[in-house]
C-alpha cells in the first residue's frame, strides 16, 4: 500500500511537472504591442528603420528567445549570447577574439552590442549597413556559427515553441530567414545603454570627481576627435598604427574595399561600457585601459595610412604622462552603465 501511494505520488509530481513545462512552451504572450525605445534627448537620431522592421513587444521577446539559441549554429552549441555576454556589455570577455564552432578561433574579438539603433554600420570594417542584415555574418561564418540560413529554418521550424512565437510576432507560423534576421533585430534594438554617471552627469543629477572632470577635458584634447559625440565614435575607419597581426591576417577596411588607402583601417569604437569589455581593439591584444594608452602614447607605428591626428607636431601617437592617462581611465568608467549590464530584460 505504501508503495502503491509512493508510486502514484510520483507519477502526479511527474505529470505535475509536465504540465508546468508544457503551460511554459506554450503560454501565449500578452497581445502585440509596438515597443517605444527610450533614450535621452542628446543621443542622435536612431538610423533603425521602424517602417522596414517595427519593433514590437513579441518580436523582441522572439528576438531575445533567438539570441540565445544555440540552434542557430550548426552543432547547436554557439549562440549569439555566446560570444556576446551580457555582463560583459555584450562582449566574449577574456578572448582575444571570437571563440565559434568545434572551438575554432574567429579574427577579430567580438564587439559590444549597444546602441545599434544609432550606428550607419556594423562590425569591424563596417561590411554591414543594416542592422537587419547583421547576423548572417556570424551565423554563416565558418569560424564561429557555421550555418545557413536555410538549416536554420529548417531546425526552428520542427519545433512547436517556434512556431507559436513566430505566429504571435508575425500572425502566422512561416520561419523565414528574413523573419529571424529582423527578429534578432528587433531584441538588439532594444539594447540601449545610457544610465551612466556620464549620463548622469549630462542630466545634472550627479557630479563628476575632480579625477573624473580632468580626464573629462583631457579626454576631449586628445581623443575626441575621433571618440566624439555621445556614443563615444565618430563610426570612421582609422588606421591607428597598430601592427598588422600575422596570426589573423586581418587587414581591416580593406578586406571590404581592395583598396590600399584603407590598409589596415578599423571601424572607430564606442568607448561607452569600455570598462566591461576587456580586451580591447580589433584582435584584443590588450587586457588593460592603462595598456591601450600607453600604446597610443608611445608604440603607434608610423606608416603611409597612419591617421593624421596621430601624426601632429613631429610626434607620432598622442602625447599623455602618466597622471593624465589615469585621470583619462577615471572619466572613462563614468561610461560604465551597471544597469544596462544587469537588466534582466536583455538576459537569457
Amino acid at each position: 500500500m505504501t508503495k502503491l501511494i509512493l508510486k502514484t505520488g510520483l507519477l502526479i509530481f511527474a505529470f505535475m511537472n509536465f504540465v508546468s513545462c508544457s503551460d511554459e512552451v506554450t503560454q501565449p504572450l500578452e497581445k502585440d504591442e509596438a515597443v517605444n525605445l527610450q533614450f535621452p534627448s542628446y543621443f542622435p537620431e536612431m538610423t533603425f528603420d521602424q517602417d522596414e522592421n517595427p519593433i514590437t513587444k513579441n518580436g523582441v521577446e522572439l528576438g531575445r528567445k533567438l539570441f540565445y539559441e544555440g540552434k542557430l549554429s550548426r552543432n547547436n552549441t554557439i549562440s549569439c549570447g555566446f560570444c556576446h555576454i551580457q555582463e560583459h556589455a555584450f562582449t566574449h570577455h577574456g578572448h582575444t577574439v571570437s571563440h565559434g564552432i568545434d572551438n575554432q578561433l574567429g579574427i577579430r574579438n567580438a564587439p559590444p552590442i549597444q546602441n545599434m539603433i544609432f550606428l550607419k554600420r556594423y562590425m569591424w570594417d563596417g561590411v554591414i549597413h543594416n542592422l537587419n542584415q547583421q547576423p548572417i555574418i556570424p551565423i554563416t561564418d565558418a569560424k564561429e556559427m557555421d550555418s545557413s540560413m536555410p538549416d536554420v529554418v529548417a531546425k526552428l521550424s520542427k519545433e512547436d515553441f517556434y512556431k507559436k512565437l513566430f505566429k504571435q510576432t508575425y500572425g502566422d507560423e512561416s520561419i523565414t530567414g528574413e523573419r529571424v534576421l529582423k527578429a534578432l533585430s528587433q531584441f538588439m534594438a532594444t539594447l540601449i545603454s545610457a544610465d551612466s554617471k556620464y549620463d548622469q552627469f549630462k542630466q545634472g543629477n550627479v557630479n563628476l570627481s575632480s579625477q573624473e572632470s580632468q580626464g573629462r577635458v583631457l579626454f576631449q584634447q586628445k581623443c575626441a576627435s575621433c571618440h566624439k559625440g555621445e556614443l563615444f565614435t565618430d563610426e570612421s575607419f582609422k588606421n591607428t598604427g597598430m601592427y598588422y597581426n600575422t596570426q589573423f591576417k586581418d587587414a581591416g577596411r580593406y578586406r571590404v574595399t581592395l583598396d590600399q588607402n584603407d590598409w589596415m583601417k578599423f571601424r572607430v569604437p564606442s568607448l561607452r561600457n569600455v570598462e566591461y569589455t576587456a580586451p580591447y581593439m580589433h584582435d584584443g591584444r590588450y587586457y588593460t585601459l592603462e595598456a591601450v594608452l600607453n600604446f597610443y602614447s608611445d608604440n603607434v607605428e608610423d606608416n603611409p595610412n597612419l591617421d593624421p591626428q596621430l601624426k601632429q607636431n613631429n610626434h607620432v601617437g598622442i602625447a599623455m604622462n602618466a597622471q593624465e592617462k589615469q585621470f583619462i581611465i577615471a572619466f572613462l568608467k563614468t561610461l560604465s552603465d551597471k544597469n544596462f549590464i544587469s537588466n534582466p530584460k536583455f538576459a537569457e
